[in-house]
């Protein structure tokens, strides 16, 4: 290490030598391993584009079992709903853990005007709930469920983008890292799949959706001479080349005709590899999710979508009137805490307020006995302080006989 400085105007002789800060990255290694981390992701979609596969392809275990066969016997939703998938993933002593927010009923409509409010609502409450813990007096531990990806399943109609898709994408890129999805890309033809996403670009570029892209600027500030960095930066501009990525998902495995079981779908042709770069963009997501953006996604809700969200508020509420602002920026009062029509959360909402009632009644009744005990005890007391006196009575007429009889 060079250490420089200067002292009254004069230079410090500079040298080499070693103070030990360069052990700071293995102190806050044992730190973080420690205490692990947290992470949470929605799927957005239309229903039946495979985001429950995709979610259990990606995770390589079952974390939500596909309700495909009970919803062909139910009726069409009429709200989105809110489900919350909760995960601890453990990898090399390290603790990850994963909420996944999914959709259900999102553009099954025939009428779909607003269906996107019930997402960005949530967004926004975690947002709020975060902003109020925050403000607490006591903040050692805070529930922090504020979305840091939002993966956006595309149809692939080969054709463009829908109102519904633009409408949704353009809302959601200013509170979350929006990523585009083009979900089962096996439907389209090589050719189809370059146009297609071509047309997707341009869309997104000239409705100015914000999405995710990995950052460059910190490759490019390092030392580029060492591969490992170059390497980096390679990395990141086939990912960002790669969007919007095209998936196929699928819990199975098939022979792919080398002897060697692969994760894919069969068709009369051939297999579909969903982790073969030349099939899907498969590798290339979970890498940006899991493997090398993890900790951007998490630092970019924070330092960005977070801050502004707290910024608008805070202006909002000291400037004490709202200024007209757009169906796609942040609210800048408080979100109205308004009941869910989740069944699930009504169900737990009944549940404590049952608990709530029973815990109330049990201290009523506590109080109640003790009430009734207090009552008894002074009954008694009374009692035996009418005997005392009683006795007192007497004995004080004892003395009075004895005196007369004295005399």
């Amino acid at each position: 290490m060079t250490i420089e400085a200067e002292s009254m105007g004069a230079p410090v002789a500079s040298g080499v030598q070693t103070i030990g800060i360069s052990n700071l990255p293995n102190q806050r290694y044992k730190i973080v391993s420690e205490r692990g981390g947290s992470f949470t992701m929605m799927v957005c979609g239309e229903s039946g584009l495979g985001k429950t596969t995709f979610i259990n392809t990606l995770f390589q275990t079952t974390l939500k079992h596909s309700d495909f066969q009970q919803r062909r016997h139910l009726p069409i939703k009429r709200t989105v709903e809110i489900d919350i998938i909760r995960a601890l993933l453990e990898e090399k002593n390290f603790n990850l853990r994963v909420n996944v927010i999914d959709t259900p009923g999102f553009g099954d409509n025939v009428n779909n005007n607003k269906s996107w409010q019930s997402i960005i609502d949530f967004i926004d409450d975690q947002h709020d709930s975060f902003m109020r813990q925050e403000q607490q007096p006591y903040r050692d531990v805070k529930f922090d469920l504020r979305v840091h990806a939002v993966l956006y399943f595309i149809r692939p109609t080969g054709h463009g983008l829908k109102p519904l898709d633009i409408e949704t994408m353009k809302r959601i890129s200013t509170r979350a890292n929006l990523i585009p999805v083009i979900a089962k890309s096996d439907t389209l033809t090589a050719q189809e799949l370059t146009a297609f996403k071509l047309r997707i670009r341009q869309v997104i570029e000239a409705q100015e959706i914000r999405i995710f892209t990995p950052p460059l600027e910190r490759e490019r500030e390092s030392d580029l001479n060492s591969n490992q960095d170059l390497a980096a930066m390679e990395h990141a501009r086939q990912l960002i080349e790669s969007m919007p990525f095209a998936i196929i998902g699928s819990e199975k495995k098939f022979d792919n005709g080398q002897g060697k079981q692969v994760i894919g779908r069969r068709y009369p042709w051939g297999v579909v590899e969903i982790e073969n770069d030349n099939h899907c963009d498969f590798r290339k997501l979970r890498s940006l999710l899991l493997r090398t953006n993890l900790l951007d996604l998490i630092l970019t809700t924070q330092e960005l979508h977070y801050e502004t969200y707290r910024r608008l508020r805070l202006e909002g509420n000291s400037s004490g009137t709202e200024e007209s602002n757009s169906s796609s920026t942040v609210p800048l009062r408080a979100p109205a805490r308004k009941l869910s029509h989740n069944p699930k959360y009504k169900e737990e909402e009944n549940a404590l307020k049952k608990y709530f009632t029973d815990q109330v009644k049990a201290e009523e009744q506590r109080f109640r006995q003790w009430e009734q005990n207090i009552v008894n005890e002074r009954i008694r007391l009374n009692g035996d302080l009418e005997e005392i006196q009683n006795k007192v009575k007497r004995l004080d007429e004892q003395v009075k006989s004895l005196q007369l009889k004295k005399r």
